[in-house]
């Protein structure tokens, strides 16, 4: 079983391999504004997975992925060699949608604060169904219990004592 530091060691390795060949090695004009964001391994070292961002819009995207799936076998080269492993691992380019989950993220925040701010508004608007306060706030009910208080305190004359 391969070591995991290890392999975090390598996924890095292979990170920053990829994103230095792409930016000096790689003249391909279909290749846009990339940002090479992560890369993982597998466990036995042979498959790594290498994701990535293209600044631009959907014809960027699809150009930069051209350019990378026509340049790997130069990018497994390079990263075979640098790595120093027996086998070089075959390499799979992911395009990373951040920036999309991102926006998504935001749009629904700010449809959250939208209705919260609704919410609010109708609230400031709001008037009781009945009466503000609904419980009956009677003096009269107050000295009827100084009257009961009273009779507590003098024991019925002539009862049942047991």
């Amino acid at each position: 079983m391969t070591d995991p530091a290890k392999v975090r060691r390598h996924a890095e390795r292979v990170r920053e391999l990829v994103a230095s060949v792409v930016r000096s090695q790689i003249k391909d004009p279909r290749l846009g504004m990339i940002t090479i964001t992560d890369a993982r391994i597998t466990a036995d070292l042979r498959d790594a997975t290498v994701f990535y961002t293209v600044l631009g819009d959907a014809a960027a995207q699809s150009g930069t992925a051209a350019a990378l799936e026509s340049a790997k076998g130069l990018l497994r080269s390079t990263v075979g060699k640098a790595l120093g492993l027996r086998h070089s691992p075959t390499l799979t380019f992911v395009l990373d949608d951040v920036q999309d989950q991102v926006k998504h993220i935001d749009d629904l925040l700010a449809a959250a604060r939208n209705a919260d701010a609704e919410v609010q508004r109708l609230a400031a608007q709001a008037k009781y169904a009945g009466e503000a306060q609904p419980y009956r706030l009677d003096e009269e009910t107050d000295e009827s219990d100084e009257v009961a208080e009273d009779e507590d305190d003098n024991p019925p004359a002539g009862g049942d004592r047991r």
